[in-house]
């Protein structure tokens, strides 16, 4: 038992002090961002065409309509992300995000290809549809470009749908696909751990593989600010990775020195305890449950008092 609790800790140690030392990381990052690329065009996903169509377009006009520019950044938000130097504050970071989901989640499943994104949302969706039924108001934070928020969208067309972000480029995608569909969806530019939104407003406030991407501190701070928009009976939902799939116990050190070489905060992830988190900020009946063979979805409920 003492063995097998210690190897991936050890082989986490070991690729920390690799991506230590800079050119390493640099390098690690650069190869992870090629092996995606290639995987992509290898599936069927036009990485290269898509971002390239992508960038004619006029996005300072999109970038004016969401982005707040008195908004303070917290210092976490500056590390460099799924290897864009300048993380997601960057027109590359928000550029790439639709074909950097397909091509990531095409490997969740064998048989899955590029259709394991939708997969992926909607082994989601199958849990929330069984806890919770007809929410008015939904806020999706961390949004990203709105996937996460057209999906919850198709599954509540009745609801009212808030999408929140801190990047102003991941907004001005998401705001770009709303007008194409013709989607109502009120975009907000805004830290998650301090939204300025109204208190008691939602029913369901969603987080969609937003969580491994922060320090424990900011997630405590979010979950805190999500029991106070939610009203009594509300629920918080979580999707993100599962620090207990065999997976990721099981993963080669070569691949976990890429996957962290992209996600800095990985290791404060994996070691929060999140059920005593959620309970901490005034949440009741967590719920844990595997939806993927790499991912767990969270449920809580906010108590009447």
């Amino acid at each position: 038992m003492i063995a097998a609790n210690t190897a991936p800790e050890i082989a986490s140690r070991l690729v920390n002090g690799v991506l230590a030392i800079k050119p390493l990381a640099n390098l690690a990052k650069h190869q992870a961002r090629q092996m995606m690329i290639k995987r992509a065009e290898k599936i069927g996903v036009p990485w290269t065409k898509q971002v390239q169509d992508l960038k004619q377009l006029d996005w300072d006009t999109q970038l004016t309509q969401v982005e707040n520019p008195d908004l303070k950044y917290p210092d976490y938000y500056y590390r460099s992300f799924h290897a864009y130097e300048q993380g997601n504050l960057s027109w590359d970071a928000a550029l790439e995000v639709e074909v950097a989901a397909h091509t990531v989640h095409a490997g969740i499943w064998a048989d899955a290809g590029a259709e394991g994104d939708s997969r992926l949302r909607a082994s989601y969706h199958e849990i929330l549809k069984s806890r919770i039924t007809q929410p008015q108001d939904i806020l999706d934070l961390g949004c990203s470009v709105g996937m996460s928020t057209f999906a919850l969208q198709a599954v509540y067309p009745q609801a009212k749908i808030t999408g929140l972000d801190l990047s102003p480029y991941f907004l001005a995608v998401a705001n770009y696909r709303a007008q194409q569909q013709n989607a109502q969806v009120n975009w907000v530019h805004a830290a998650a751990e301090s939204t300025g939104l109204k208190s008691e407003s939602f029913d369901l406030v969603s987080i969609f593989l937003m969580c491994h991407e922060l320090p424990q501190s900011a997630t405590r701070q979010i979950f805190q600010e999500a029991r106070r928009l939610l009203r009594p009976n509300g629920y918080l939902a979580i999707m993100d990775m599962n620090p207990q799939s065999e997976i990721y116990a099981k993963m080669p050190p070569y691949i976990l020195t890429l996957l962290k070489s992209t996600e800095p905060y990985l290791d404060e992830y994996f070691t929060l305890d999140i059920e005593q988190a959620l309970m901490a900020a005034g949440f009741k009946d967590v719920a844990i449950a595997p939806n993927t063979p790499r991912h767990r979805t969270i449920t809580a409920q906010v108590p009447i008092t």
